[in-house]
């Protein structure tokens, strides 16, 4: 989470969890899980996530402070007490490869105004803003982790509207950043395959229309942008990466065959950081955004997910 910001997550999250074959495929789709896990989170609903600096006035409590490795993952629950009454109130994670997060309990804390706000809520006309733009690549030369986890997010919901099915790649930015990771999922072709273009605000609708759109999500309400009056397929892409492919800086973070031409001098230095490997999803945003989808109910996708 950027300072200052917050997210709430509408479906259970944390603990109690009950195991799967305690629970069943009705009840755990009542909890918005479709498919198979091991566990089926029984946690509050719309639980807010802010960054640990933003929380305030709170202390652990030392008996919740379980952890895998070097840090607590939550798995006691809430482990955050208010320092001015002590009841528990929000859950603190940091172990290893988690991102450092703090989620308050919505029954144990009250929103309140801390007055008139420094601006205009951002809207779809911040997309073309440089700053909105995510880049793909991190100071030290690794991938984004939040490239890594959208790109998790967007493969499960282009999984689930082609229902496994070959899919064409625009060129340009989307195929050279996304291109390895859509085809470690699906098969990539141009005969019979469902086309994917760009689309969001400043883009202009094809004719014919593309058989899916990957479209920015709402910087403040998540949802998906549509074309004004189309109900085809669109498949969700956080908007900071989706500024990023709409909107590409001069140089790509992707390694380029062959040399300058004659004559050509560069002067940049030191050289911009550039991965070791190509960009690949998020392997648990991935299936955990499979799960739950209800399309992975169907027999093709339930055999996708196995494989």
């Amino acid at each position: 989470m950027e300072p200052a910001t917050y997210a709430v997550e509408p479906l259970p999250t944390g603990p109690p969890w009950r195991l799967w074959e305690d629970v069943g495929a009705e009840v755990a789709a009542q909890q918005g899980v479709f498919a198979r896990v091991y566990r089926v989170s029984f946690g509050a609903r719309n639980r807010i996530v802010i960054a640990p600096g933003d929380s305030r006035s709170m202390v652990l409590i030392p008996e919740k402070c379980e952890g895998y490795c070097r840090g607590v993952d939550g798995r006691d629950g809430p482990n955050l007490a208010c320092e001015g009454c002590g009841d528990p109130v929000a859950t603190r994670m940091d172990d290893c490869g988690m991102w450092q997060m703090v989620w308050l309990e919505p029954e144990s804390v009250v929103r309140r105004s801390a007055g008139p706000p420094s601006g205009p809520p951002p809207d779809w006309s911040d997309l073309e803003r440089p700053e909105h733009r995510v880049p793909p690549v991190e100071s030290d030369g690794s991938w984004s982790r939040r490239w890594e986890a959208a790109v998790g997010v967007a493969l499960a919901h282009l999984v689930a509207v082609t229902d496994d099915r070959p899919v064409s790649l625009p060129a340009g930015s989307v195929s050279e950043l996304l291109g390895h990771a859509v085809g470690q999922c699906l098969r990539i072709g141009k005969n019979g395959a469902w086309s994917l273009e760009l689309g969001g605000p400043g883009i202009p609708l094809q004719h014919p229309r593309p058989d899916v759109l990957l479209v920015p999500r709402h910087p403040v309400t998540g949802a998906p942008w549509r074309p004004p009056g189309d109900e085809g397929a669109v498949v969700p892409l956080d908007s900071g990466v989706w500024a990023y492919l709409a909107h590409p800086q001069e140089t790509s973070p992707m390694p380029a065959a062959g040399v300058l031409p004659k004559g050509i001098l560069r002067d940049d230095y030191p050289l911009p950081p550039r991965p070791w490997r190509l960009l690949t999803a998020h392997r648990y945003a991935l299936t955990d955004t499979l799960a739950r989808l209800p399309a992975i109910r169907s027999p093709r996708l339930r055999r996708f997910r196995e494989d």
